[in-house]
């Protein structure tokens, strides 16, 4: 099995179109196809359902898919390893995060990489937590920075970056910005919610939290980005409970602590593979935010999440 079949069929595979895949590829539609068909003849299995219109994976297609774009990446992690020890970063950093997430500041910590590292390319992708998770196991993102997930130590480790409580968000007519006290999760199982899809952090950490405190409540209004549910909020169509660094991006909005959640918290992670799988970049990345973080630890007092990046 040769490294071009398997870069050819992840190609088509993205795709999902011979001719596409071809002109990405830089090579001939026939040099293509017959690059799939030799991979085909070798494992013995069709890999892509073929019509005039697109080609989609079969079974034994999607099987492989996982584990081509596994060994691509540690193929381009081994050239990446022989550039750093020859004293220059190259290659590409592929990195994924939530939105807003706490504890770093991504566009800065991208910058300050950039000027170090003006040889590597820089990917951004932002999805939820979950996907991201998956995406650094699959070795399709370096690293990405997410909430706390349960994974396979040998294809990914998390690296604490910071922990915060969950905040109770409402607007200041509601019924309970006039109470002003601390909440629980059982003061809460009758109100109308706005949260994120299931795959992002804070609705994770807040799914986690009335989980453990054996509170059922139902999100009627869900999005998937942080202004859409503030500006819910603050219409007083409901109630968030999300990481207490939200309550500055809204000041109008009155914030309550939320009380009897036990440990559940909301915890910024690194979500990074085996040591022998991280690329340099994902190294080079790590190691300015170590820095930064302890500079920042240094000089910040006990109190909300700062986020952490570079010095300039």
């Amino acid at each position: 099995m040769e490294l071009r079949h398997l870069q050819h069929f992840v190609a088509v595979a993205e795709d999902q179109h011979f001719t596409r895949a071809a002109e990405r590829l830089m090579v001939s539609q026939s040099g293509l196809s017959a690059s799939i068909r030799a991979l085909e003849r070798e494992l013995q299995t069709p890999l892509f359902v073929r019509t005039t219109r697109r080609v989609t994976l079969t079974e034994a297609g999607r099987a492989l898919l996982a584990e081509a774009e596994r060994i691509l990446a540690q193929v381009r992690a081994a050239h990446e390893a022989v550039a750093a020890v020859q004293g220059v970063l190259r290659g590409t950093l592929a990195l994924g995060t939530e939105q807003c997430i706490a504890g770093v500041h991504v566009a800065e910590l991208l910058a300050a990489f950039r000027r170090r590292h003006p040889d590597v390319e820089i990917r951004l992708r932002q999805w939820g937590s979950a996907a991201l998770a998956e995406e650094v196991a699959a070795g399709r993102l370096d690293l990405a920075f997410a909430y706390r997930t349960e994974a396979d130590p040998d294809q990914l480790r998390s690296v604490s970056l910071t922990s915060e409580p969950m905040t109770v968000l409402c607007h200041p007519d509601h019924r309970l910005a006039r109470a002003g006290a601390p909440l629980a999760p059982q003061d809460l199982a009758d109100e109308v919610f706005v949260d994120f899809h299931p795959d992002w952090g804070p609705r994770r950490a807040t799914d986690a939290a009335f989980a453990a405190a054996g509170v059922r409540r139902t999100v009627a209004l869900e999005v998937n980005d942080v202004h859409s549910l503030l500006d819910l909020v603050d219409e007083n169509l409901g109630i968030a409970v999300v990481p207490r660094h939200f309550r500055h991006k809204r000041e109008a909005l009155t914030a309550l602590p939320l009380k009897d959640t036990g440990e559940a918290a909301y915890e910024t992670v690194a979500l990074v593979p085996s040591p022998r799988a991280t690329s340099p970049a994902a190294r080079a990345l790590m190691a300015l935010l170590d820095h930064a973080a302890a500079r920042e630890r240094g000089r910040t007092a006990a109190g909300d999440a700062v986020p952490v990046g570079p010095a300039p």
